[in-house]
């Protein structure tokens, strides 16, 4: 719940920041015009995520004669969390991660790689699979895609203001040094606000997979394998398009040295240990 509550929050401070920055810089002639830009962008790239990230990952549809226990272990998720079963996908890449992508639950795919695959046991992978299905259910697409909308749209503004000067809501030229200090903290601070809306969808999504599988100790152990194989095997397809990485369940790219608040995921122990008191919570 306080994931919710958190993401709520956030939601409101990147509408807010954009209002903000759009009466200062672009009046609202100009807060409109990059509102506008913004949604027809991201509002397209919602509607065929799916068949965009599955196609740029190589990802094989299966089935239960191709791939039944995977196959099945999904379907026996949906129908407990009374779900639709999404479409099932295999990547061959031999770094552990997965994904669950899809416009709404109705029209969802959820994805795992043949390395995750091999590494994990039938329960991690379970977890695993039941911390995508909560991304689905809690249609964190739709999420991810509102607060790239007002992200994009500042920095918009902050570009259109870059070019052609900030005017403020009055329409008149906006003082230039806090025009300037605004183009370059703007951005930041969206950009910002943004991960950590993807960090506490990330932390929502463990605990709605811990509770769909009733066992979060096993994704807990699933994820202490993923960030210890993965740090050592390279995520080609990831590498190539950076701007999927907040949809997998481990962040799949080398750069590690990010500071947390840049992150799109929580740090690994963090969740680890959330699970834990999960678990003991349940037993308890």
């Amino acid at each position: 719940m306080f994931n919710w509550f958190k993401t709520a929050i956030l939601m409101s401070a990147i509408v807010a920041l954009f209002g903000i920055i759009g009466a200062s810089l672009g009046g609202s002639s100009g807060m409109i015009l990059a509102l506008a830009f913004a949604l027809i962008m991201n509002v397209g790239a919602y509607w065929f995520s799916d068949k965009l990230v599955l196609r740029m990952y190589n990802a094989k549809e299966v089935d239960d004669t191709t791939a039944p226990e995977f196959y099945n272990m999904v379907k026996e998720l949906a129908l407990k969390a009374d779900m639709p079963m999404p479409r099932v996908y295999i990547i061959d890449e031999q770094a552990p991660n997965a994904f669950a992508t899809g416009r709404n639950p109705e029209n969802a795919a959820v994805a795992a790689t043949t390395g995750l695959l091999r590494m994990l046991s039938a329960r991690e992978t379970r977890g695993v699979m039941a911390h995508e299905l909560a991304h689905v259910a809690h249609r964190d697409i739709l999420i991810s895609t509102i607060s790239a909308t007002m992200a994009g749209a500042i920095s918009a503004i902050a570009n259109f203001a870059m070019f052609f000067g900030g005017r403020d809501s009055s329409g008149r030229p906006a003082n230039p040094i806090i025009s300037i200090a605004v183009m370059i903290l703007a951005p930041l601070a969206a950009s910002l606000i943004q991960m950590a809306i993807s960090r506490a969808r990330e932390f929502e999504a463990d605990r709605g997979g811990a509770e769909m599988s009733g066992d979060p100790l096993a994704l807990a152990s699933a994820l202490e394998k993923i960030d210890h194989y993965a740090r050592g095997i390279p995520f080609e397809a990831a590498e190539r398009h950076p701007e999927t990485a907040q949809m997998m369940i481990m962040n799949p790219l080398s750069a590690r040295g990010v500071a947390g608040l840049f992150s799109t995921h929580p740090a690994t122990q963090d969740r680890v240990d959330r699970l834990r008191a999960i678990a003991q919570a349940m037993n308890g």
